[in-house]
């Protein structure tokens, strides 16, 4: 029985319910952590202990363990401390925000590069006005023969070689 708090009319405890909806929070985030490689796992603030045991989840394959296994997870992870399991949370969230921010980078780059190739010196004389230090020879002279690369269907080397020309250029300018 929870019960209340005389004075305060407050429950002593959590609801059955509210308790379900928690423990299953841990199980999304057991869930999460199974899915990261070690190189992401070895970047959260965990104990040795819990990230040993993401790591040895993640090598059972058969579908019922692993289940098993993820249930297994979540239960030691309910026993850690609130502190501990929002730590985690925040880094993944870190994680995602910082993969959505590069993402968007290298889609403004790709946007670039086409609007390089399809309109020539248009896209070429914004792009400079944008970023004076471009170096506008070298970029006109990478978007004609990615240009070229593409209408006849050849290795398309300039065309990666423009991209990083790009992405230099728009990293020296957030530096």
């Amino acid at each position: 029985m929870r019960g209340r708090d005389p004075e305060t009319g407050e429950f002593y405890s959590p609801s059955r319910s509210e308790q379900r909806r928690e423990a299953l929070e841990v199980l999304t985030l057991a869930e999460q952590l199974m899915g990261l490689t070690r190189a992401q796992l070895d970047q959260l603030p965990m104990e040795a202990e819990l990230r040993e045991l993401v790591l040895e989840s993640q090598r059972i394959t058969a579908p019922v363990a692993r289940k098993r296994q993820l249930h297994y997870l979540a239960k030691i992870m309910r026993r850690e401390e609130d502190e501990a399991l929002d730590a985690i949370r925040q880094a993944l969230d870190h994680d995602r925000s910082q993969s959505r921010r590069e993402t968007a980078e290298l889609h403004r780059i790709e946007a670039w590069r086409e609007r390089l190739i399809e309109e020539g010196d248009d896209a070429l004389s914004e792009l400079v006005t944008e970023f004076p230090d471009a170096d506008r020879h070298r970029l006109r002279q990478l978007a004609r023969t990615a240009k070229d690369e593409r209408l006849h269907n050849r290795h398309p080397h300039c065309f990666r070689e423009l991209f990083r020309e790009l992405r230099d250029l728009l990293a020296e300018r957030d530096a």
